[in-house]
């Protein structure tokens, strides 16, 4: 329920680490780029000087062997111009480019991010002859990064997609989940004040004659299922808080159930041992529910025919403590924390929820506590609120 919560929080974050993430990447990748043009641009700069020093000296033989033996071995495309930028002589161009106009077409794309380097040479201390221009492209490496930058955003924004879609799923899967199981967990409360309405209405069809007796615990059921309503209505509401005697309030809880425990189908014991005359500031209706789901999971919890649950309610120095202790099957140590987080069910029919709803109703609207203090298959399960 909290990750159904801060399902939003969780899908703003990934956006913003996916943006941060592309931002880096292109921003990175441009000055591995810009870093190896610059390389690429000195080296360029080298071989102009060469061919400036050999049309210098006039020398056709030696222009071709700069061109056949030295700049060979660039790895990046390279083209000699006239001044009126018509190419001249080249090397590594694509196996694609063949024509005179093929040559210009890439020699003006590449010319947008590698500024051509004129040839020039000195007639003496003040003047010079511009002859022509080199233009030259990106690497095979560069070209590699640029391309290797858009494959890296699409990744990203890839993750971002299935991280939006995993996180849609499961926030639909959890909001199935909780209507799912409200409607259980509303069918679990109407269950007992149902169930003993309709054996009352059995008993009466065989006893006319003990209607007095029967109709304070059929108006007991009535109000019950008031207070099943009322409850339902205040979730996610503000909780009202009111001065309440929490022994008489816990007494109530174990009489009622104590009468309907053969409406259950179950076969236990229901103990207290109630200190008398606690007093609490809290909400009554949302804390006995909470209680009541507990003793109610106990109950669930036992499958033996002598089966026992206890509540003791004690005030202390560190405050009130309400124990609830059953004879069940126990709760393995791993799931001590777990049973408190919705949706999840030791029971095969469970839905996960009453615990939950219990662990909700005392920490985040009474500021106490819920906990395991003790759970094996053999003794059983005792759990404490306190507050």
């Amino acid at each position: 329920m909290r990750l159904y919560r801060h399902t939003g929080n969780i899908k703003a974050g990934l956006f913003i680490l996916g943006v941060t993430l592309v931002i880096g990447l292109l921003a990175y990748t441009q000055i591995l780029v810009n870093d190896l043009r610059k390389d690429n641009r000195q080296i360029v700069r080298l071989y102009a000087g060469l061919i400036a020093n050999v049309v210098k000296d006039d020398s056709d033989a030696n222009l071709d062997f700069i061109f056949e033996n030295i700049i060979q071995k660039v790895k990046f495309p390279l083209i000699q111009t006239d001044t009126e930028h018509n190419p001249q002589m080249w090397k590594n161009l694509p196996s694609s480019i063949k024509t005179e106009k093929d040559r210009i077409k890439f020699m003006n794309m590449a010319d947008k991010h590698n500024e051509p380097i004129p040839l020039t040479y000195k007639i003496n201390m003040n003047d010079e002859i511009t002859f022509g221009f080199l233009h030259y492209g990106d690497s095979a490496i560069v070209e590699r990064l640029r391309l290797w930058s858009y494959i890296e955003i699409i990744a990203i924004g890839l993750f971002i997609f299935l991280g939006f879609s995993g996180f849609s799923f499961i926030r639909n899967n959890e909001k199935k989940h909780i209507w799912v199981g409200m409607a259980r967990e509303t069918a679990h409360q109407l269950g007992t004040p149902v169930s003993a309405l309709m054996g009352w209405v059995d008993w009466l069809k065989d006893h006319p004659d003990k209607t007095k007796e029967i109709i304070p615990e059929m108006e007991a059921d009535i109000q019950r299922l008031e207070q099943i309503g009322r409850r339902f209505s205040k979730m996610g509401s503000k909780s009202d808080f009111e001065e309440l005697d929490l022994s008489e309030r816990i007494e109530k809880i174990v009489t009622y159930l104590t009468k309907r425990l053969p409406s259950i189908g179950k076969k236990v014991e229901l103990v207290n041992d109630i200190q008398p005359g606690i007093s609490i500031t809290a909400n009554g209706s949302l804390l006995a529910w909470s209680i009541e789901n507990i003793i109610r999971n106990g109950i669930d919890a036992i499958e033996r025919s002598n089966g026992k649950i206890s509540v003791s309610l004690r005030k202390d120095i560190e405050g009130i403590k309400i124990r609830i202790e059953d004879n069940g099957k126990g709760i393995p140590k791993k799931d001590w924390k777990n049973i408190f987080r919705p949706g999840f069910s030791t029971k095969q029919t469970g839905w996960g929820l009453g615990l939950s709803l219990s662990s909700r109703i005392v920490e985040e609207i009474h500021g106490g506590s819920l906990k395991v203090i003790r759970s094996s298959a053999d003794t059983g399960t005792i759990l404490e609120i306190s507050l």
